[in-house]
């Protein structure tokens, strides 16, 4: 199975995005973001590099898996 690394929170939001989430506010250093089809928001903290288990954890939220992820974001 690849590795997910950690990465920029920017490119993060990038990915988001691109999958159809949207923006809905911000608190402190978390943005959160929604998308219909999602029961909870998409926390994104604003760190240099988001640890990996954060992404996971948001992946497992939107249903996305580790291939299709790496995917997506490979082309941003």
């Amino acid at each position: 199975m690849p590795r997910i690394g950690a990465i920029h929170w920017k490119k993060f939001e990038k990915f988001l995005l691109a999958v159809g989430c949207t923006f809905d506010h911000e608190k402190g250093d978390h943005r959160i973001y929604w998308k219909e089809s999602i029961k909870r928001p998409i926390v994104l903290p604003r760190y240099e590099q988001l640890p990996d288990f954060i992404i996971l954890n948001n992946l497992k939220i939107l249903g996305i898996n580790r291939k299709k992820y790496l995917e997506i974001v490979s082309k941003l």
